[in-house]
């Protein structure tokens, strides 16, 4: 029987700095991902991959969170089994301060702060 170590389960995230515009504002053009990230900026607490209620299957829900972990939008981590998943707004604020909160404006149907 093969054991996975704790270090053999952590999934890479870009750092602070390597957060690319381009990357970001690929991920958040999906509907699917902008709708994650919408749930997760409301919720205040990490969020398990099956409690978004996404209408797609699994495989495809799969490759809209690793394309929110690798543009730095979101971190993954392991609990037991369970993948969950926080929004790395102070990352994200740090790196293009108002972004994310004009992009979840424009996505809620509202004008953005002047």
């Amino acid at each position: 029987m093969v054991t996975r170590t704790a270090r053999e389960r952590q999934l890479d995230h870009p750092g602070r700095g390597e957060i690319a515009l381009a990357d970001v504002l690929h991920a958040l053009a999906d509907p699917v991902r902008l709708r994650v990230v919408r749930t997760m900026a409301a919720a205040d607490s990490p969020m398990a991959c099956g409690a978004f209620g996404l209408p797609v299957s699994k495989s495809t829900c799969t490759h809209h969170f690793r394309v929110l972990r690798e543009a730095g939008i979101i971190r993954q981590h392991y609990r037991g089994t369970a993948v969950l998943n926080d929004l790395r707004r102070d990352d994200l604020d740090a790196r293009f301060p108002g972004l994310l909160d004009c992009v979840l404006a424009a996505a809620a149907g509202d004008s953005p702060a002047q």
